[in-house]
This record gives C-alpha cells, sequence and structure tokens, in this order.
C-alpha cells in the first residue's frame, strides 16, 4: 500500500464529502497515523496541542467511515484503506473516486451546488502579510466561536482583542487557513505601517478590482467603492496591529490625527448590508465597535484569555521545565499567556534549576524582555491610567471603585473613565464591583511607576 495513495484516496473522499481538500493539520495526522505513530508523536512533529490533533483526527475518521460505509479509526485506517484501494485498483487510475462502488452500492457524484464548497476557482487571496503559524497550542472553543460567528451568524465586523502576547495573532491565522476558501476573496493587512483610510481603501480596491480583471480579461471593469465589493462579493478581510491607529498618551481607542477617517468606515461596516466579513486584531479597538456592539448582532467582541494548563505546560515541555515543582502555580502566576511563559522559562532554563527555589515564595520573575513587553503597552497609556494603575498595584488585594476614590484625588468622572479605557486595553480584570490587576503587572507597575 502506497502511502502517496492512500492520502490521494482520502483526499478524495473528504472532497466528495465536505467539498474540501484535506487542509495540513488533517494530512499530517493521516501520515502520522498510517505509519503508525501516536497522537502524542503527531502533536509533537506539527507543534500543536495534543488534545487538539485529537479532536481534528476524530472528525477525519468519522467523515472517512461515512464515505466508506463502515467504521474508521485510527488503529484500523492502515487495514481498511488498504482493503478499500485493492478492492478498486483496476479502477483507481482511471475512475473517479465518486464512481467507485463501495459495500455493493453505487456511489453517485456529490451534489457540489447543494453543499457549502469553497470557491475554489474563483478564490481570491492575498495572505502576504500574514505571519507564519509557528506553534499552535489548544484554542479550540475560542476557534469554534469565532467560526460560528463568521460562517454561520454572518458577523460583519469582529474585534479579536487581549493583552500583548496573549495568541491574539496566531488564533487568527489558524483561524484564516480553516476558513479562507468559504470566501471569494481574502486579504491579511498588517497595520504595522498605519495607512491613511485613502491609502488602504486603494489598496483593497485594487486587489478586488485586479482579481476580477483575471476573472474577466475581456471585461472592461472600472473600480468600484469599497462597500461595493464587500456587497457583490464574500470577502474576508483581517487587520493586525489596528492599535497602530490610536494615539499613546489618551484613553484607549482614540484615533490619532489624520486617521479619524476609520470611524465612518467601520461605522459604514455596521449600518449597510454586505456578505463580507472584517476582523480586527489588537491591543486596542476603535470606540465605536464597543459602542455599537449592544446593538447589533452581527458586531462581536472576543477577549482573548490566557492559555490553560495543560495547554501551558507544553511551553514549559518545550524548555524542559514540565515537570518542576509548583509548575501549575507558576502557570497561574503568568497568567497562561504564553509570551511571558517563554520570557521567563528561558530564564530558567539558563540559569538552571536553582531558579526554581523563588518559585515557592511567590517570587514574580520579571526577565528584561518581559519588561520590554509590558512597558511597550505602558507606554501607550495616559497620565491618568498611570495613576489609576499604581494604586491598584499598590493595594494587596481586589479594590472596588469606593476605595479608589478614597485613595485618590481623582475625580470620579476620571477614575471611571480611566478604569474603562484600562479594561478595555485588558490591564485589568474586574469582577463584580471591585478591581485588581495580574501579579505580573503590579509587580511591574510598583517597580517603574
Amino acid at each position: 500500500m502506497n502511502l502517496e495513495e492512500v492520502l490521494k484516496m482520502a483526499d478524495d473522499l473528504m472532497f466528495a464529502k465536505t467539498g474540501k481538500h484535506l487542509d495540513d493539520l488533517q494530512e499530517a495526522i493521516l501520515r502520522g497515523s498510517i505509519q503508525g505513530e501516536k497522537y502524542t508523536k503527531i502533536a509533537e512533529e506539527i507543534h500543536c496541542n495534543e488534545s487538539y490533533v485529537r479532536d481534528i483526527g476524530s472528525k477525519l475518521w468519522q467523515i472517512l467511515s461515512e464515505e466508506l460505509g463502515e467504521e474508521v479509526r485510527k488503529s484500523n485506517l492502515r487495514s481498511t484503506m488498504g482493503r478499500f484501494i485493492f478492492e478498486n485498483v483496476s479502477n483507481f487510475e482511471n475512475v473517479a473516486i465518486s464512481s467507485f462502488n463501495i459495500c455493493g452500492e453505487a456511489r453517485h457524484p456529490p451534489n457540489i451546488s447543494n453543499s457549502h464548497p469553497p470557491n475554489q476557482e474563483t478564490s481570491h487571496q492575498d495572505l502576504s502579510e500574514m505571519p507564519e503559524l509557528g506553534a499552535f497550542f489548544d484554542r479550540t472553543p475560542e476557534l469554534k466561536t469565532l467560526t460560528t460567528s463568521i460562517l454561520q451568524q454572518n458577523s460583519s465586523l469582529i474585534a479579536l482583542t487581549g493583552g500583548l502576547g496573549i495568541g491574539k495573532t496566531t488564533l487568527a491565522v489558524q483561524l484564516v487557513q480553516q476558513i479562507k476558501d468559504e470566501f471569494e476573496y481574502v486579504i491579511w493587512c498588517n497595520f504595522d505601517t498605519s495607512p491613511t483610510l485613502p491609502e488602504f481603501e486603494a489598496n483593497l480596491i485594487q486587489f478586488f478590482s485586479q482579481s476580477e480583471k483575471q476573472d474577466s480579461p475581456t471585461t472592461n471593469q472600472k473600480a468600484l467603492p469599497l462597500i461595493k465589493y464587500l456587497q457583490k462579493h464574500r470577502c474576508l478581510v483581517v487587520l493586525d496591529d489596528i492599535h497602530n491607529l490610536f494615539s499613546s498618551g489618551e484613553l484607549a481607542g482614540k484615533y490619532k490625527p489624520g486617521y479619524e477617517e476609520y470611524r465612518s468606515l467601520f461605522k459604514q461596516i455596521q449600518k449597510i448590508s454586505h456578505q463580507s466579513c472584517f476582523l480586527l486584531i489588537g491591543w486596542e479597538q476603535p470606540r465605536e465597535v464597543t459602542q455599537i456592539k449592544s446593538q447589533n448582532t452581527h458586531i462581536n467582541t472576543l477577549q482573548l484569555k490566557g492559555l490553560d494548563i495543560a495547554a501551558t505546560r507544553e511551553i514549559l515541555r518545550d524548555y524542559g521545565l514540565a515537570d518542576i515543582d509548583n509548575y501549575s502555580a507558576l502557570i497561574q502566576r503568568y497568567q497562561g499567556n504564553p509570551l511571558w511563559l517563554k520570557s521567563v522559562a528561558t530564564l530558567m532554563q539558563e540559569l538552571g534549576g536553582c531558579v526554581t527555589e523563588l518559585l515557592p515564595d511567590d517570587t514574580i520573575l520579571l526577565p528584561e524582555d518581559l519588561k520590554d513587553v509590558l512597558q511597550q503597552q505602558c507606554d501607550r497609556l495616559s497620565e491618568l491610567e498611570k495613576q489609576v494603575l499604581s494604586l491598584l498595584a499598590k493595594a494587596s488585594d481586589s479594590i472596588n471603585l469606593t476605595q479608589l476614590l478614597e485613595n485618590s484625588r481623582i475625580p470620579a468622572s476620571d477614575l471611571v473613565n480611566a478604569l474603562q479605557s484600562l479594561s478595555r486595553r485588558c490591564l485589568i480584570e474586574q469582577q463584580g464591583n471591585f478591581y485588581t490587576i495580574s501579579p505580573v503587572l503590579r509587580q511591574y507597575a510598583i517597580a517603574t511607576m
């Protein structure tokens, strides 16, 4: 049994069932399973969480079972696929998978028009600015939430927010790889360069119009306004590092001078009917997104939290630290933030086991690169926010609004605005009427503010 034959057969079965070809993860699971590898090894080879690999594998076996007419499991994959290929060897080279006879019943070509196949032939994608995926740790609930919101609820605008290093962009890359073939047009725009709205719209219009000319080279088509392309086609537009549109030293979400026109774009996306979706990624989000979210079911916000114990232990395992004492306390102390944990894990790895002696004392280690990360966020704060953050850092426990007013000379209206802004930046947490900050940020604020 040839490995490539099995993969080709599985790909044909997948396409017949779903209208989609095998993605990279599904192919890796098939390769590993055919070669007798355990899920643990497959997950290690592709730098993915084992539970996520198991979940994708289970769905893959279900699809193959339905197409082959018998139960397919990881343990019997080799024998099942081998038997299927052997039984159809005379037809394999020349006959399409849809005409094979399985279990005595003739198969018919799938009715593509009644399914939700990707627009394979007319799909246009510009993912040149999208980062490589790299290591992806289990975010199954978040992936499901975003996929449902985009593909089933037809959300027109989604804000994906969270602190620096929490994994927003990594999650978005995984999402785009999974759903990109559901759209006619997909483009990833990195806002590191902070394009003005006219520049941004011109780039998008050029992408859409050139792609249309490729499909109809004989038609003299004029460029349309951006919203017309969003109405005419099913488009997915990803805006990464959206916070670069906003001013430093101001409350969250205030546009830099010259960028205020983006407000009208986001309102237009919300008000005008179309079939496209904008995904905004950043530490801050436009204020109008927060304001209109409660009024419109097609506007959604997902604030990304830290990884769970199982996923973050994978990070520590990469650094040889998965079995240290109190590893769970270390993970909780750094709130499951992948970037924070990688920073402290590097420090511990370089200095050796002696560093673990500090951990039972709840010591917060702040490597220099982690300080740089925190400084990037704190440098964007207004003076008012810095005052409030300092108050929260000095409090030994969570503190309510009344206590904050008693401990400061900040007017109540200013204090409330600062708390709202810090919350939107994902720098503080609110539980009921009480506010608190993470141990890491408290340590940094005490040392620097």
